[in-house]
């Protein structure tokens, strides 16, 4: 390779990579508002710090990555193209006798290097970090539910529950505690107690041992009056903290959990979310062929119609990735065609653009 190639090909990566970058940044920035506020909903009542969210928004960024990087890896490509089509570049280049596959290579290797990267966040950083999402969470619950508790003021942080105190002594204890909960319509509860202290009993299960009280059921017309010494109450997170998901889980303990269940339905959602695993890496690959034509044919049109085709694309393929993985599921097709027909079909679209625009 000569020092001119080697010089054209470093830059196209240079601008390849920035924009790949701005375009992730960009992507995960939309995709993340929605998870951050309804966190912060919660969070925020409970006096959460700036290092908390900041915290909170680096383990969100793998589960986002697996999604954003295969579209980024598309629109990076048609955004610098089209720039060098505008600029009369990619004509240069082709008259002095570079063909389409040279001039794509800076694309392939990006695509490449975007396969790899999504290999390590699907297998493992989207599975770790799904985890440390759920257990930061309530961490932050369980370290400062008491100190979101203001004395005389009717608190409503969580779901259904309206707590009330009289005070709080230097060590949190919570004293004189009303609380009213209507997480059962039919049956509400009102529940009185001399002290309480909070503690978590699980991923999402926040506990108030309360000492000293009583608890009034209403069922109906009928009012139930029960005394106690001490009471636990149990307050369940998954409306704030993000409830189990498969994404917590590393391919080999999905083919574990296939194996361990007898439930159909189950055992099919377990295998899609495999499928899923090795899927969107194998997009980027896909994208080796198809980012380059689809850069090229529509940078003569100007870059909006470039990015209008490319989320097109990608709105396409992930509708159709909907529906065959809803036919999986209802066992209308195995398991194995529902995670990869729309994935083949895109390999077969983009090997037919790429070569058609190599034979031009």
């Amino acid at each position: 390779m000569s020092t001119m190639i080697r010089i054209i090909y470093r830059s196209m990566l240079k601008e390849l990579f920035i924009t790949l970058l701005l375009i992730v940044a960009f992507l995960n920035s939309i995709l993340m508002m929605e998870k951050i506020l309804k966190l912060s909903r919660v969070l925020s009542g409970i006096g959460t710090t700036a290092g908390d969210m900041a915290r909170l928004i680096l383990y969100l960024q793998p589960q986002l990555l697996i999604l954003t990087i295969p579209m980024s890896l598309l629109l990076a490509p048609i955004i610098v193209y089209g720039r060098m089509i505008m600029d009369n570049e990619i004509i240069i280049l082709k008259a002095s006798g570079m063909s389409f596959f040279r001039i794509s290579r800076p694309v392939m290797l990006l695509t490449f290097i975007g396969f790899l990267f999504s290999i390590v966040i699907s297998f493992y950083l989207a599975p770790k970090s799904s985890i440390m999402l759920k257990d930061e969470v309530s961490r932050i619950i369980a370290a400062k539910a008491a100190l979101a508790i203001e004395a005389g003021t009717f608190n409503t942080s969580l779901k259904d529950l309206v707590v009330l105190v009289k005070g709080k002594n230097a060590s949190d204890v919570l004293e004189d505690i009303f609380i009213y909960d209507n997480r059962s319509k039919d049956e509400p509860k009102v529940l009185m107690a001399k002290e309480g202290r909070f503690f978590m009993e699980t991923d999402a299960t926040l506990g108030l041992h309360l000492s000293s009280g009583y608890i009034n059921i209403i069922k109906g017309n009928d009012i139930i009056e029960l005394f106690f010494d001490r009471y636990r109450f149990s307050m369940n997170l998954y409306t704030t903290v993000p409830a189990f998901k498969k994404m917590e889980l590393t391919p080999g303990e999905l083919l574990e959990r296939i194996h361990r269940t007898d439930d159909r339905k189950e055992q099919l959602s377990f295998y899609l979310e495999f499928h899923r695993r090795l899927l969107l890496p194998a997009v980027c690959l896909v994208l080796m062929f198809l980012a380059p034509p689809l850069a090229l044919m529509s940078g003569k049109s100007g870059k909006l119609l470039g990015l209008a085709l490319g989320l097109l694309v990608f709105t396409t393929y992930y509708v159709l990735q909907i529906y065959c993985e809803n036919l999986a599921m209802n066992s209308m097709v195995p398991h194995y065609v529902g995670a990869w027909a729309t994935t083949v079909l895109l390999s077969i679209f983009g090997m037919f653009l790429y070569r058609r625009e190599s034979i031009r």
